[in-house]
């Protein structure tokens, strides 16, 4: 079977307080340094799954995102 490019697998342990070491090449492909914040997201019949830590950025980003047309409706709205 031929590797697929950018596609990889690892396999880790569970410790008993529910950690897991992120292997090192991993860490060192997905550059996620000590102190970094990762998203972990989990579907009950897909499994979880810990997206690029851009994803984080770009999460908050929307989040906090400049609605100053939808802010100034919804002051409107309220009066």
């Amino acid at each position: 079977m031929s590797r697929l490019d950018g596609k990889y697998a690892w396999s880790v342990t569970v410790g008993e307080k529910g950690q897991i070491v992120i292997p090192k090449q991993a860490r060192e492909i997905f550059d996620i340094k000590p102190g970094d914040t990762l998203i972990l997201l989990g579907d009950v019949n897909r499994g979880l799954a810990i997206p690029p830590k851009m994803t984080f950025e770009q999460l908050a980003a929307a989040v906090f995102e400049d609605n100053s047309k939808g802010d100034a409706d919804n002051e409107k709205d309220l009066s």
